[in-house]
């Protein structure tokens, strides 16, 4: 799987429809890959968000149009996908630092941001540890919270906590589900979870979701949570799919937790054991 001349795609494909609907589903489509791991792979090799990326451009284009035409601001917000002059005014000078009429009577500075360009370095040889298994159907119960791409790495542990801190939680944790179903834009849904207990997941009323069977690329993680598992995440997006000759089957990321009261520290113990789970097809 060629990653990085997927971004390279759709990065093209954002500056040939600048001023269309351009949401992460429709980009992903337009590149044959899932939103989810196309806006995941995405805020890991560019460093922002695909809709961070696409505001940019917009207002940085916008910018050049205002300096360089007699064209309405008015006609502009619409053009570069604003309801309103009003807001796109805000836009404009959160991004510039000067309002719309300031750049066109006043001469005030404009900024530019330049369409991305994906170049590979080579930083030496490095092995990543992963093993290739096919996993029945199975299903998982548990509760939820919508997550910004952003900052997922801050947001999903303090979500954690929040849960566990509950004194009638009823979860042991062994999953953390990732999904790509309903959500659009640059947020997605993450899943606290247990195998499926029907009494259970009744009496607590849990969220149930059935993860289809897959061929899964399985990526063991040792260390202090959740600096492994996040350490490991970075590198399966960094290092591993843009090398890889497998493309992503589905929108799961599934985070795979052992029993922590095994551990001398916990989960925060040298050597604790958890897993990522990314389906795969080759």
């Amino acid at each position: 799987m060629n990653w990085t001349k997927i971004i390279e795609d759709a990065i093209k494909f954002i500056e040939e429809n600048i001023t269309e609907d351009l949401t992460v589903g429709r980009i992903a489509r337009e590149v044959n890959t899932s939103a989810f791991y196309f806006q995941k792979g995405f805020s890991m090799l560019c460093g922002y968000t695909v809709g961070e990326y696409v505001r940019m451009r917009r207002l940085s284009l916008a910018g050049e149009e205002l300096t360089s035409s007699d064209i309405k601001v008015i006609d502009l917000a619409i053009k570069y996908g604003y309801d309103s002059a009003d807001s796109f005014t805000k836009a404009f000078t959160r991004f510039h630092g000067s309002t719309p009429t300031d750049v066109r009577q006043n001469g005030a500075s404009i900024k530019a941001f330049a369409p991305l360009h994906i170049k590979l370095t080579l930083d030496g040889g490095k092995t990543m540890e992963y093993r290739i298994e096919k996993k029945p159907a199975f299903k998982v119960m548990g509760v939820s919270k919508i997550i910004d791409y952003g900052d997922g790495y801050s947001t999903i542990p303090k979500f954690w906590d929040e849960v566990f801190a509950n004194p009638s939680n009823k979860l042991m944790g062994v999953y953390g589900v990732c999904l790509d179903d309903e959500i659009q834009g640059d947020q997605f849904r993450y899943m606290i979870a247990d195998d499926y207990n029907e009494e259970l997941a009744s009496a607590e009323g849990y969220e149930v979701k059935e993860i289809p069977e897959y061929t899964w690329a399985v990526f063991p993680c040792r260390g202090a949570m959740p600096q492994a598992l996040q350490s490991v995440n970075t590198q399966v997006f960094n290092e591993w799919l843009p090398a890889s000759n497998y493309e992503i089957a589905a929108g799961f990321n599934i985070e795979f937790y052992t029993d922590e009261t095994k551990y001398a520290k916990g989960a925060q113990d040298p050597e604790y054991y958890s897993e990522i789970w990314v389906p795969v097809k080759a």
